[in-house]
């Protein structure tokens, strides 16, 4: 996904990367268990997905795997590639209302 990123993937990487965010340390594409998240910030414990139409096919999928990278310690925020696209500076302030949280540990 890195050599072809969506659309609102793409638009969303500089919004976030080198620091931009809070000063945040965002990387994309990165592996955590079995799955490779859009975007996650580790010292945040946060993760950051991009979702595409398919997402609405795959609500059961999804839901397995928050669960998991919930019990991981992981914070998940879904944003739709439409919200990304039209949206930002909504989409960034709720990002920085979420970073000044603590990570809230979901036990399964």
């Amino acid at each position: 996904m890195r050599t072809t990123p969506t659309r609102a993937k793409e638009f969303f990487w500089p919004l976030v990367r080198d620091r931009a965010l809070e000063g945040l340390r965002f990387r994309r594409q990165v592996p955590i268990g079995f799955y490779v998240v859009d975007f996650a910030c580790l010292s945040a414990r946060l993760i950051i997905e991009a979702d595409g139409g398919v997402h609405a096919l795959r609500t059961f999928n999804d839901a397995r795997r928050d669960a998991w990278l919930t019990s991981q310690g992981f914070r998940i925020l879904r944003f739709s590639n439409g919200d990304i696209l039209s949206r930002p500076n909504q989409v960034l302030a709720h990002i920085r209302e979420v970073v000044g949280k603590p990570p809230s540990v979901r036990r399964i």
